[in-house]
């Protein structure tokens, strides 16, 4: 397969499901397992790059197992080749962490960039790491990467590529092992 060169891009995907996904608990830095149907997810990620002729140079990944083993099974199917990349690694969000995805507090308290949830990393700690990511791939625009992650992650990678206010960043999301891809 030849790779599309004519401009910088790259291809997010956020895992497949998780217990806690269909608990609709907050998973955060907790690692946590992918469900059958989540492994599922994965292959059929996979074929889907496949069917629609996509490719990529690498497959960067988040080191919780969720996004790992999401990563795997398309590296496996696709022969691309995967690596961890620290930086992709959920926000920790402190008390938050496992309970309700959905619950209003957390939802306010996303809005806060500054806030650190206790004991976890603020919204500003994340940009910085998933900016500087970016920024690192955009200085490549010969290389295509799938990055494999996490909602979170979603969530910032989005805000670097467009206008978002407080409620517009806190309530995006991506659906698991969606593929969405973003042009430099």
């Amino acid at each position: 397969m030849k790779v599309d060169r004519s401009m910088g891009h790259f291809y997010f995907i956020r895992h497949g499901e998780t217990v806690w996904n269909v608990e609709n608990k907050i998973c955060g830095a907790t690692d946590i397992a992918l469900t059958e149907k989540g492994h599922r997810q994965a292959v059929e990620t996979g074929e889907k790059f496949v069917a629609q002729g996509l490719t990529a140079d690498e497959i960067l990944y988040s080191p919780l197992s969720r996004a790992a083993d999401t990563a795997r099974h398309i590296s496996e199917i696709t022969g691309i080749p995967a690596r961890p990349e620290p930086r992709l690694i959920e926000q920790n969000f402190g008390r938050y962490e496992s309970t309700p995805r959905d619950g209003r507090e957390f939802h306010e308290a996303k809005k806060d960039c500054a806030s650190r949830f206790g004991t976890g990393e603020s919204m500003l700690h994340v940009a910085q790491r998933i900016y500087n990511l970016l920024d690192d791939l955009k200085a490549q625009p010969d290389r295509t990467y799938i990055l494999v992650a996490h909602n979170g992650i979603a969530r910032i990678v989005e805000s670097y590529f467009r206008e978002m206010d407080n409620e517009a960043f806190s309530a995006f999301g991506v659906k698991n092992c969606a593929i969405v891809r973003y042009d430099f």
